[in-house]
């Protein structure tokens, strides 16, 4: 991984389009036609990993240890989600991002990542 100070600050974004799939309804979680929670944190997750790929050394990759999460307001069928994640803290191979969620202005989910760098072979190996 890159060094501490390359790494501080580093900016991921990631998008998607909420579908019918993607929602409480149609995984169990309400009556609600609205986006599942779950699907906000993979979409800021998704904003870290983007934020890392210059970082990382061939071979490496970022698995989440800690998620803290808010829903902020919701999101209907055809909405486009755009995540933004920032890396603001490196402790040794732990990085720690915020990250927002939000359908044009409209702030709708955030949260603070935490991610440890990992060699991928070494990893899956323990696994």
């Amino acid at each position: 991984m890159s060094p501490e100070e390359d790494v501080i600050g580093a900016v991921g974004f990631s998008t998607m389009v909420v579908r019918p799939g993607d929602t409480c309804v149609a995984m169990g979680l309400s009556d609600l036609p609205v986006l599942a929670p779950s699907h906000y944190m993979n979409v800021m997750e998704s904003a870290c990993a983007a934020a890392m790929v210059e970082y990382l050394e061939p071979g490496e990759t970022t698995i989440v240890n800690d998620i803290e999460f808010k829903v902020i307001d919701s999101a209907g069928i055809g909405v486009e989600i755009r995540a933004t994640a920032r890396c603001i803290q490196v402790n040794g191979r732990n990085l720690t991002f915020t990250c927002d969620a939000h359908d044009g202005e409209r702030h709708l989910a955030n949260a603070t990542i935490e991610r440890t760098a990992v060699e991928r072979i070494s990893f899956l190996a323990r696994t």
